[in-house]
């Protein structure tokens, strides 16, 4: 009898178990744009706590399931940011700078589309303009990513049962939603979305749809910012936006969410480490927060990769067996924002580059350093803050060891980190497509 009451129970487990296993999934996607792997060992080795011996691990470290080939379909091998996101939207190969479309030019559904038609709440977060490549792929046509006010259109011209595909869009964009020719926060406001034009109003947020664009374009940098973890606040956010939503309908809906730590990208394209390791560290907070968020609302499945890495990155250059972990560390602002500093404080510009950088430069690079800040215009126009910077990134790669061998795009292999229902799915080798295919399968009516 004890036998056969124990057979009845592990039935009875299993059946609920299986029932749960097939309940709608929430998905969680998130884009580190640029983030190679050595963007990641770097951020292991700033982070690390140099009185042990032990190199502390991260969140990257306790996610890492797989890599994933990045290459697009018109045999140049390294992608760009819309081709490479098309892969991450829609599971098909394309040429670079194709947003939402496949080699023949013709539009391809996305995992947002999908989600949007099966009943899902659909969110957008990014650090850059919301209408730039990777979020575009996700919700946009176009055969070129730099059609950026055609895209914008499209977020409300594009209809799913009705009404935009996105219920949340939270990022930068205003000069491309806010033209001229057509007003489409406006339009956004006439179909019931709230709006918010600044991030210290995020929390004026109260309910779905809503927009927030908090820049004319991408978002202020993190590093030296006052919003310094603005994408893991976005996120924390949507969530909450999310659960609301849920609680208060009569049908609880599951939800698909795109974020992207746009900005790495940025910094890599700039050849700034600093830069990019406050960027870095905004998408380690956001990959924790959703962390905590699993833990409570496990029937939710999340990954995060690279699009593709950005500048060629190197942990010791020239020959140095070293790497300047704890002065990447130390520095306070991007390279542009130290010039702007500099040459805003021509008198006292060396007390600046100390407490900004606190690197010790030798007599001859201070001398070369004084020379662009005492020749520069009184405006202190964009060619002297360029050429400025330039000599701050020697100087900040010389004394950190870091190496790039471009300003653009490698096409190297990505990790793909994972957490929650399924994250096994996600292990191993595979192409960037299959991760789009693989979120796809979590989709039901």
């Amino acid at each position: 009898m004890q036998k056969f009451i124990a057979l009845l129970l592990f039935f009875f487990i299993s059946t609920i178990a299986n029932a749960a296993d097939e309940s709608n999934t929430n998905i969680i996607f998130l884009v580190g744009d640029g983030m190679g792997i050595a963007y990641t060992a770097a951020y292991r080795l700033t982070q690390d706590d140099p009185s042990t011996p032990e190199v502390d691990s991260t969140i990257f470290d306790e996610m890492l399931v797989g890599m994933a080939s990045t290459y697009s379909d018109d045999h140049s091998l390294v992608t760009d940011s819309a081709a490479a996101a098309t892969a991450l939207a829609c599971g098909v190969k394309t040429f670079n700078g194709a947003i939402g479309v496949d080699s023949r030019h013709q539009p391809v559904a996305s995992i947002l589309d999908k989600a949007k038609q099966l009943g899902y709440l659909t969110g957008i977060a990014v650090t850059s303009q919301v209408n730039h490549a990777t979020p575009a792929a996700f919700v946009a046509h176009a055969d070129s990513r730099q059609s950026y006010d055609k895209i914008a259109d499209q977020y409300v011209d594009l209809r799913i049962n009705g009404n935009p595909k996105v219920d949340l869009i939270l990022g930068g964009g205003q000069e491309h939603f806010i033209r001229k020719d057509r007003n489409l926060v406006k339009e956004f406001r006439a179909l019931g979305y709230s709006y918010e034009s600044t991030i210290k109003n995020l929390s004026k947020i109260k309910q779905l749809p809503a927009i927030g664009l908090f820049a004319a374009l991408g978002m202020e940098p993190a590093l030296g910012s006052t919003n310094p973890l603005r994408l893991s606040e976005m996120t924390e956010k949507a969530l909450t936006l999310f659960q609301d939503t849920t609680k208060k309908s009569s049908s609880p809906k599951p939800f698909f969410l795109l974020l992207e730590a746009s900005q790495i990208d940025w910094c890599g394209h700039s050849n700034d480490i600093a830069c990019a390791m406050g960027e870095m560290h905004d998408m380690a907070v956001t990959m924790k927060i959703i962390k905590q968020f699993i833990e409570k609302n496990p029937n939710t499945i999340f990954v995060a990769t690279a699009d593709h890495s950005t500048g060629g990155l190197s942990l010791g250059a020239k020959g140095q067996y070293q790497w300047g972990a704890t002065t990447v560390k130390n520095i306070k602002a991007t390279a542009p924002n130290i010039a702007r500093q500099l040459l805003a404080n021509k008198t006292n510009w060396r007390n600046v580059w100390q407490l900004l950088t606190q690197i010790k430069l030798a007599d001859d690079e201070q001398k070369t350093l004084d020379s662009f800040i005492n020749q520069a215009d009184e405006n202190t126009n964009d060619v002297n803050i360029g050429q400025l910077t330039t000599q701050v990134l020697v100087y900040i790669d010389k004394y950190t060891a870091t190496g790039w061998t471009t300003k653009g795009h490698t096409g190297e292999d990505v990790q793909i980190f994972s957490y929650g229902k399924g994250k096994q799915n996600f292990a191993g080798a595979m192409d960037n497509t299959d991760i789009a295919k693989k979120l796809m399968a979590y989709l039901k009516p």
